[in-house]
């Protein structure tokens, strides 16, 4: 039977968001976000804690605050892999001249700007970004094909985007808890009668021995 799939986005980093930037100065203080851990005062919530203690497989991005969430989660009892398949979807600051915005504001501003296709060279693309979005989700499911229930401490958009490559592999999702808030995370299990699929396939493929 598959394992479950838990996908979490990180602790909040130690960055500030107080501040009204240009477009340009957005894109240094997303670069710096991009390097930044996670704030002194960012533990994980005791539910999460409980539901990575039940996972077999946890694996984060490349970014820091990912590696520290990772960390968090485990406690430092183990080593978790790292893979930048599982990175954020980029926003790069849109070409706009003289606006001052808060950073999360230019967040809103960049995503939009890139989902309709603005992508300097460079640049992931969105299309580019789906095509990863699908390479995640299979990763995802491979792991939990195998018994085990897998745990990804990864981003907000790209576990935005994740779940809805879930769906249309028929994994339903239990739960969703935080939004898309700091810490927030989404259970899956794989529909039933999809599962029922797999294992009869499984079983063709690989018949009991006869008895003897």
């Amino acid at each position: 039977m598959a394992g479950k799939i838990v996908t979490v986005r990180h602790g909040r980093p130690n960055v500030d968001r107080n501040v009204r930037i240009s477009a340009r100065e957005y894109g240094e203080w997303w670069a710096n976000y991009d390097l930044a851990g996670l704030a002194p005062d960012q533990s994980p919530p005791d539910d999460l804690l409980a539901i990575a203690a039940e996972c077999d497989v946890i694996i984060c991005s490349t970014m820091p605050r990912a590696i520290e969430t990772a960390a968090s989660l485990v406690q430092d009892a183990r080593i978790v892999p790292q893979d930048a398949i599982f990175v954020e979807a980029p926003l790069p600051p849109p070409p706009i001249p003289f606006l001052k915005l808060s950073p999360t504001n230019w967040g809103r501003v960049s995503r939009v700007f890139w989902f309709l296709g603005y992508a300097p060279k460079g640049t992931e693309s969105h299309r580019e970004a789906r095509r990863r979005v699908r390479k995640v989700a299979q990763r995802l499911i491979d792991f939990a094909a195998e018994g085990n229930n897998v745990l990804l401490a990864a981003h907000g958009y790209l576990n935005w985007m994740v779940d809805g490559a879930m769906k249309r592999r028929n994994w339903r999702r239990l739960c969703h808890v935080g939004d898309n808030h700091y810490w927030s995370y989404r259970i899956y299990r794989l529909h039933k009668a999809s599962a029922d699929h797999h294992e009869e396939k499984r079983r063709v493929a690989d018949p009991a021995p006869a008895a003897e």
